[in-house]
């Protein structure tokens, strides 16, 4: 079973929702955490919530020399990375706006690869590190009206599976979170009734126990999981007549 007592994680979208709640669940372990996101100002909020035991790291993930200079700033030695940086906008395809759907997956896919870019080498160099993403449930198949959502989450949880295989022999695990409904400023615009919706802070239990695990991924909450997983696994025909 992993521990956290006194090791160093740099958590990515550390400002609110699972991220922020991820924060204040492993600095009462123990752990010294480092946190980023475009908000200074919560960040620093959050960091005299917690006390000092933390690292405040602005960056955005959108832009690729912030990330440079966020990553400078890094101590030599990390024990691991979570990535929980996300934009959501409904939005079907006869709605598309070219600027959010691109930002969705700008932020929540090819932001992870801008962090990733630097810290793999590094973890490499090191001979240890430990990579947490962070998917969805939305990433199983295309839903209805989460187009840029969808593709962004699912392509993440793909990397995931990718990097598990290639960094094996590196000594660098790696883990993919996929939560369900987390009341958030992200899924309060949702304009859909929402089932087995969870808080932040018992996202982050479920993602805490997780963590903790050596499994690849976990999906929760379970009730809404299994739902999930049995849409993933319908034939295509009725998945669409279903959804259409």
């Amino acid at each position: 079973m992993r521990e956290f007592q006194n090791k160093t994680y740099w958590i990515v979208g550390a400002s609110e929702g699972l991220g922020r709640a991820l924060a204040i669940q492993l600095a009462k372990v123990g752990t010294k955490v480092i946190i980023s996101a475009r908000s200074e100002e919560r960040l620093i909020g959050l960091s005299e919530e917690i006390g000092s035991n933390t690292m405040v790291l602005p960056m955005d993930v959108s832009d690729r020399s912030s990330v440079q200079k966020a990553f400078s700033k890094l101590p030599k030695s990390l024990d691991g990375f979570i990535f929980v940086s996300g934009v959501y906008w409904h939005m079907s395809a006869s709605s598309w706006d070219e600027t959010k759907a691109e930002e969705m997956v700008d932020v929540n896919l090819v932001g992870a690869m801008r962090c990733l870019a630097h810290l793999i080498p590094k973890f490499i160099n090191q001979g240890f590190g430990h990579i947490v993403l962070t998917g969805s449930i939305a990433g199983y198949r295309g839903l209805p009206g989460s187009v840029g959502y969808c593709a962004s989450k699912a392509g993440l949880m793909s990397l995931a599976e990718t990097l598990k295989i290639d960094l094996a022999k590196n000594k660098i695990d790696v883990q993919l979170l996929n939560p369900g409904y987390i009341k958030t400023r992200l899924t309060d615009k949702n304009p859909y009734k929402k089932i087995y919706v969870m808080t932040p802070e018992k996202a982050a239990q479920f993602s805490l126990s997780h963590m903790r695990s050596s499994r690849f991924q976990s999906s929760f909450p379970r009730g809404f999981s299994i739902i999930s997983k049995i849409i993933k696994n319908l034939p295509d025909w009725l998945y669409f007549k279903i959804f259409s």
